[in-house]
């Protein structure tokens, strides 16, 4: 199971503070990762990638993301630390490997790009040996020869690419793109059912045009949690001591936002879980939306019980985890100064 980091502000910031400055950088998640489904392999040692935006676009230049990759481990790559030491962006993804389809190749370590397009992913698609034929036959040859490496996360790339508009245009609207993840994990459900594949496929995908973001939270299962994933946000990212960071909320301003596949920090209340088999969009101008996927896999019974007094009140998600903190005091307000606690 990969580990997974996405970043958009307002302003750059150096790659040090995201991937190898924090205690628990995704740097150190790929060989001490905390919440990994997969206990038999605990290392994210099969690759790695980087991937950002220019600080400082010509703006008659087409925007095109810089990918770095490697297949050494993260925490034995030089390079990285010293790119990491230099480079400002104010979108970033970054990838740690841990294989479950494909070799361990540069052509198979996230994330890709298609123009100004990036895409990452962490899980992996069940018994993806017999829906790739099916997958395959469905794209136009321009997107099936863009596909250079063998990994189910690329060809779930190109899946994705065949259900944009035109996947070579110049800007792109977050409706197009988030409606464009749902339709390829609606595809992707529908081959595996096709094909008798009850093995639930694990589906956090992350892609950007460079001005939106949209991850998904996702696994084909109504009872299974999906792989980690959660976000932060606030006015600044502030280091308070060597490796130890805070999300400061300055005020109500969003002037940035982290997603992770695990917290880059040890406060906890500076992190919220993304609900499972939800999609959450990041705007271009730093509004967070968050959306339950409502296919045949969504479970209202998922949520958090509000307990007030005697009797108990259940949140569905996404609103549960997202809006746990401000839900808490505006229940104790209304109930008149009485304890209102809420139970996962």
């Amino acid at each position: 199971m990969c580990r997974l980091l996405v970043y958009k502000g307002k302003k750059s910031i150096l790659l040090g503070h995201l991937i190898t400055y924090p205690s628990h950088s995704i740097v150190n998640q790929s060989f001490d990762s905390k919440l990994r489904l997969d206990h038999r392999r605990p290392l994210n040692g099969d690759g790695f990638g980087v991937g950002w935006y220019d600080n400082e676009m010509d703006k008659e230049s087409r925007i095109t993301p810089c990918i770095f990759t490697s297949v050494t481990p993260a925490w034995n790559n030089t390079n990285l630390v010293r790119l990491a030491e230099k480079i400002k962006s104010p979108l970033v993804f970054a990838h740690v490997r841990a294989s479950t389809s494909g070799a361990v190749t540069e052509a198979n370590c996230h994330p890709w790009n298609y123009g100004r397009i990036m895409w990452m992913h962490n899980g992996g698609i069940a018994q993806f040996d017999k829906l790739k034929r099916k997958l395959v036959n469905v794209l136009p040859e321009k997107l099936f020869l863009f596909v250079q490496g063998s990994a189910d996360s690329e060809w779930a790339f190109a899946l994705f690419l065949s259900f944009l508009t035109n996947p070579d245009a110049e800007r792109f609207e977050y409706q197009e793109l988030k409606d464009a993840m749902i339709k390829t994990i609606t595809q992707l459900n529908t081959w595996a059912e096709e094909l008798n594949i009850t093995e639930p496929s694990l589906l956090n995908f992350a892609v950007t045009d460079g001005a939106s973001v949209v991850c998904v939270r996702y696994i084909s299962s109504k009872t299974e949690e999906a792989a980690s994933l959660y976000f932060s946000s606030g006015t600044r990212f502030e280091c308070y001591r060597p490796g130890h960071y805070r999300m400061i909320k300055a005020d109500r301003r969003e002037d940035m936002v982290v997603i992770a596949s695990e917290p880059l920090t040890f406060e906890k209340a500076d992190w919220l879980t993304i609900p499972t088999n939800n999609v959450m969009v990041i705007t271009p101008k730093l509004n967070v939306l968050l959306q339950p996927i409502k296919d045949k896999y969504y479970s209202i019974d998922r949520g958090l019980d509000i307990k007030m007094g005697e009797e108990e009140v259940r949140i569905p998600e996404p609103m549960a985890q997202l809006f746990k903190v401000q839900t808490e005091d505006q229940l104790l307000h209304h109930n008149g100064g009485k304890t209102t606690s809420i139970v996962n």
